[in-house]
């Protein structure tokens, strides 16, 4: 199982973070940095043409997720100009991966931030019953649900299998990982949040 680190991670620039290294590094797999971006079957939210991007890597059962997540939903809310990219990354346990499963299917309805706001405000280890609760209190179909889940299962932990192959391609040790524009971070309140988004606006218009 993967630890959740609370400490901030230095920020290291994506594209930096793809160069040839020492030869011990060259067997590392590639970051694709386009694919982590703009994975077309990656949840958005936020401002889609946003001049500052956060890809944020999470588990539904990772407490540290779930306190940074009405923080991340206000920064993106107030500052107006973010695109938030969702990596579903259930690395936790079974219900993780359950959980991070209907999320996806509930974008079929057109309901994954209503799943994804309500497992994060879900305290605790999640089971099966209450991750059904919470969807259902959401107002999401279960009956629906289940049917896109079999409909388009495949196409589910294919998006699941690439977030988990980016992941490693970054080396990323736990949950929650934000990549706020070049920078990479871990577990942030608000004023944490503005700062590293401050700071990317920073590094693109800075020498």
């Amino acid at each position: 199982m993967l630890h959740h680190r609370r400490a901030i991670l230095a920020g290291i620039p994506l594209l930096a973070l793809g160069l040839p290294g020492p030869a011990s590094a060259q067997s590392a797999p590639r970051i694709d940095v386009e694919a982590i971006l703009n994975d077309p079957e990656a949840p958005v939210s936020g401002n889609p043409k946003g001049d500052v991007t956060i890809v944020a890597f999470l588990d539904y059962n990772c407490p540290f997720c779930k306190k940074s997540a009405p923080d991340l939903a206000r920064i993106v809310k107030e500052d107006g100009k973010i695109r938030l990219v969702y990596k579903d990354w259930p690395v936790i346990g079974e219900t993780s991966v359950h959980a991070a499963q209907l999320a996806l299917a509930a974008a079929y309805q057109g309901g994954y931030q209503r799943a994804h706001d309500a497992l994060m405000a879900t305290k605790g280890r999640l089971s099966k019953e209450q991750i059904s609760a919470a969807l259902k209190d959401a107002g999401l179909d279960l009956t629906r649900l289940q049917a896109d889940l079999d409909a388009h299962g495949d196409r589910i932990v294919a998006l699941l299998k690439r977030n988990m192959a980016q992941a490693d391609s970054l080396g990323l040790q736990g949950t929650p990982t934000y990549l706020v524009g070049p920078f990479r971070t871990s577990t942030l309140d608000y004023q944490g949040f503005r700062q590293a988004v401050a700071d990317a606006r920073g590094k693109k218009t800075g020498p």
